[in-house]
């Protein structure tokens, strides 16, 4: 299994970073997790044909975590010309979520003729799901997006990577990240509260409760870039774009 970092930013792209967005490239394909707005952008850069990709795992309904799904279809359609099938992944409302951002971007678009079929799926809280050879089980987390924001568990090809979303510290962090080869977690602020984000002093201090093999933070706002080199630890890098790893 092979990670490539196609946007490591916040919200607001802090440090000329893309929005959130990682390729995972599998045995039997490949998936996203997370579809900022730039995602396209990202993997163009990096040579990533998006008609390769059979799934895309949505975290939770913020704009910097789906809405690169508004561009993808119309891209799509009009320059991939795909006609492999797509199924989205994502917490209960997230098919409704992508009409309306849809219509108010791109009128009329949501509901034009796709040559693929298309296929949106919702979670369950901690129900394991499968999709293209991948299991992924929804960790409930803080997060308020109209919807229920999660963290996910992926396990493929005998690997376990996990992804924290978009949260404040919760319990289900620990199970979350149980073992797994890679946690992504996200690291808004260093040392600033931030509600509902982490900050660093927060997950340094859970990293004997978190027993990854392996953490990588993301989602770095200015306060954590300007710090980053205090942010040191045995197990932990930092994210960013163009990134890959072996997992």
């Amino acid at each position: 299994m092979k990670l490539s970092i196609i946007g490591s930013s916040d919200a607001f792209g802090s440090g000329g970073r893309l929005q959130t967005c990682f390729h995972v490239a599998h045995a039997n394909g490949a998936f996203l997790i997370d579809c900022g707005a730039t995602a396209l952008i990202g993997l163009e850069r990096q040579g990533i044909d998006p008609n390769s990709i059979s799934t895309i795992f949505v975290s939770h309904l913020h704009g910097d975590h789906f809405a690169g799904l508004i561009w993808w279809m119309i891209h799509a359609v009009h320059v991939a010309k795909r006609e492999a099938p797509l199924t989205v992944v994502g917490p209960a409302g997230i098919q409704e979520r992508y009409v309306t951002a849809t219509e108010a971007l791109f009128p009329g678009t949501s509901a034009c003729n796709r040559p693929f079929h298309l296929v949106f799926r919702t979670y369950e809280d901690f129900v394991p799901l499968s999709e293209g050879g991948v299991t992924v089980k929804p960790f409930v987390v803080s997060h308020p997006s109209g919807a229920t924001s999660y963290g996910l568990r992926f396990d493929v090809d005998g690997k376990t990577l996990a992804f924290s979303g978009d949260t404040e510290w919760v319990e289900g962090l620990v199970p979350l990240s149980e073992g797994a080869d890679l946690f992504i977690c996200e690291c808004f602020a260093y040392e600033r509260e931030a509600r509902f984000h982490l900050n660093w002093r927060t997950i340094e201090a859970n990293l004997p409760r978190i027993s990854a093999k392996r953490v990588m933070l993301t989602h770095l706002g200015p306060e954590a870039l300007a710090n980053q080199a205090s942010m040191t630890h045995e197990r932990v890098s930092i994210a960013h774009d163009g990134l890959t790893a072996d997992i």
